[in-house]
């Protein structure tokens, strides 16, 4: 494979102060494993050193990740050559950080992937791009499933912005750093996760509709019933699913599957 593989939607940043930056925003201290998501060629990865115990950095490229350890003799780095969405999190130790700068199409599985698994990481700081990371972020009236189901798991917050002429090849968009601190107790259980985005995934399932028909037709209820749950969750049902809260949506899925 080539050094630069478009294919594979990279684009390498060389931008010093940038990088120094995305590692702060994860506050590694000397006892951190790292999980470094797309090494690529290693620049990133040389801040996170810095400050980290050890890195574990998961590159897809065989090439790439073949190179990577010679730039860092000594180092506590450990390169593994690997599918990211295929990685198993739980040969990591608890309290580990994410840091990467991810290609765009893959982001909402990564982000996925990590805040769902049972061993979570401490903190998850991405390089993705902006339009992405201010959805991740999002506040309610511009809430939308990724942002609902990235929050209910972690507290989400923005970074700069990185223009694009800072990458190599440059890409038609600019990025922005986003932080994920994933929240010590969870808004909601293991057991009503699977009840809680059933009704997220219907409330956002027609988004022009107001809430009281996207859940009838989403749940499958009658819309006179969807009026009294919404109601009692103290809910307009005129709203749409992009005005909730977290809070709303975990009382409404408590009444729906209580």
């Amino acid at each position: 494979m080539s050094a630069q593989n478009k294919s594979l939607g990279q684009n390498w940043l060389r931008d010093r102060e940038t990088l120094a930056n995305i590692a702060d925003c994860a506050e590694i201290i000397d006892t951190d494993t790292v999980l470094e998501i797309g090494p690529g060629l290693g620049t990133l990865t040389s801040e996170l050193l810095k400050n980290a115990r050890e890195v574990i950095a998961v590159e897809f490229d065989k090439e790439l990740a073949r190179k990577l350890p010679a730039q860092f003799p000594g180092k506590n780095l450990k390169v593994i050559s690997s599918d990211i969405l295929k990685f198993d999190l739980s040969d990591l130790p608890t309290d580990y950080k994410v840091v990467g700068n991810i290609p765009y199409y893959i982001t909402n599985k990564i982000v996925q992937i990590l805040l769902t698994a049972r061993n979570k990481p401490t903190i998850t700081v991405l390089l993705v791009q902006k339009e992405v990371a201010q959805r991740l972020a999002a506040k309610p009236g511009k809430m939308s499933i990724l942002s609902v189901s990235a929050q209910i798991f972690a507290e989400v917050s923005l970074g700069d912005v990185v223009p694009a002429k800072l990458f190599s090849p440059v890409p038609k968009v600019d990025s922005q750093i986003v932080i994920l601190k994933t929240r010590q107790h969870s808004l909601i259980t293991d057991s009503k996760e699977a009840d809680f985005f059933k009704v997220v995934k219907a409330g956002f399932s027609s988004k022009r509709k107001k809430l009281r028909s996207s859940l009838a037709g989403g749940l499958k209820l009658p819309k006179d019933e969807i009026e009294i749950i919404l109601r009692k969750s103290g809910i307009d049902p005129n709203s749409r699913a992009e005005a909730l809260s977290l809070e709303d949506w975990t009382r409404l899925a408590n009444i729906v599957a209580p």
